[in-house]
């Protein structure tokens, strides 16, 4: 099922006398169960596409759809949204965690008694329930970042914003919350995640839209998307040195060499290689590959 529709969004401001164009014709779509990675560099277009999705500002040109309805139009489109701010933005801090549930179920439309409901059994979910009358500022900043995951849910929406979920985490709070993001998309929900954290962009997300100076530059499955930018070298590390002939065979291949590590630009002299190796003990051979920061760089720095 579709849950967001995003069409030829465009947005533009005056600076100075001058007409900034911030967006310009972004097109995102985004179904239940799929965490997409809005990726960019500051100042591409991001931050005022997620506004317009919000339905915090109007767009010029295109429109917004959230499970079927129009977020600047019908206002129930808003309740089928839920959002996680970099920083915990989404939190009171002087509040305790079931209060701030509480309050936010409430802000959001449900009685005072189904929010209670739902926060106790959200703060159950995240482990949380001993700490429900400890005020966020007391909290940790693993705890409160799944207290904020847990606020965005409180109303049961169908698409969740993520703007920087584990920075500032340690190693143990970042699987917490990595795992939470799984089970959240596994139930149906359709995630759109902002992050400069690249290597979390690509164990998390299923497709990636990368936007820079106000334009989709490339929008693919992430698996996909590193998969063309993957090299064709291999990198074979040995147990032994390499002898005179041997090196001097490998140089007569254009075969690059340094210490005890063999680098094999063309595939296919692989087998090559091997022979003339062989059979001195080998630590290694793996193929180069790339990861989606090297596949962001690349296309950002075009």
């Amino acid at each position: 099922m579709q849950v967001l529709e995003a069409q030829n969004l465009r947005k533009s401001y005056r600076e100075k006398g001058k007409e900034i164009t911030a967006v310009r014709d972004v097109s995102l779509r985004l179904d239940g169960g799929e965490v997409l990675a809005f990726l960019g560099p500051n100042g591409a277009g991001k931050t005022t596409t997620i506004k317009m999705i919000a339905g915090l500002i109007l767009p010029d040109k295109g429109h917004v759809t959230i499970a079927g309805r129009n977020p600047h139009r019908d206002n129930r489109a808003l309740r089928g949204l839920g959002a996680v701010l970099e920083g915990n933005r989404n939190l009171y801090w002087r509040l305790t965690a079931a209060e701030n549930l509480e309050y936010f179920g409430v802000l959001r439309g449900l009685s005072r008694r189904v929010a209670q409901q739902r926060g106790m059994q959200l703060l159950e979910r995240f482990g949380l329930m001993e700490k429900r009358k400890t005020v966020v500022q007391a909290l940790s900043r693993g705890m409160q970042q799944k207290l904020a995951i847990a606020v965005s849910l409180i109303h049961d929406p169908q698409l969740l914003l993520l703007d920087e979920p584990t920075l500032g985490l340690d190693v143990e709070a970042t699987q917490h919350v990595k795992s939470l993001v799984r089970e959240i998309a596994a139930e149906g929900r359709a995630i759109l995640l902002t992050t400069h954290q690249l290597d979390i962009a690509e164990e998390l997300s299923d497709r990636v839209a990368i936007i820079q100076r106000g334009e989709i530059i490339a929008e693919e499955p992430t698996s996909e998307l590193i998969r063309q930018f993957a090299g064709t070298a291999y990198r074979i590390e040995l147990d032994a040195e390499i002898d005179e002939q041997r090196q001097s065979k490998l140089d007569a291949l254009g075969i690059v060499v340094s210490d005890r590590t063999v680098i094999v630009r063309d595939s296919s002299l692989l087998y090559s290689v091997m022979a003339i190796l062989n059979p001195l003990p080998l630590v290694s051979v793996e193929k180069d590959q790339a990861t989606l920061t090297d596949v962001f760089l690349k296309l950002v720095q075009r």
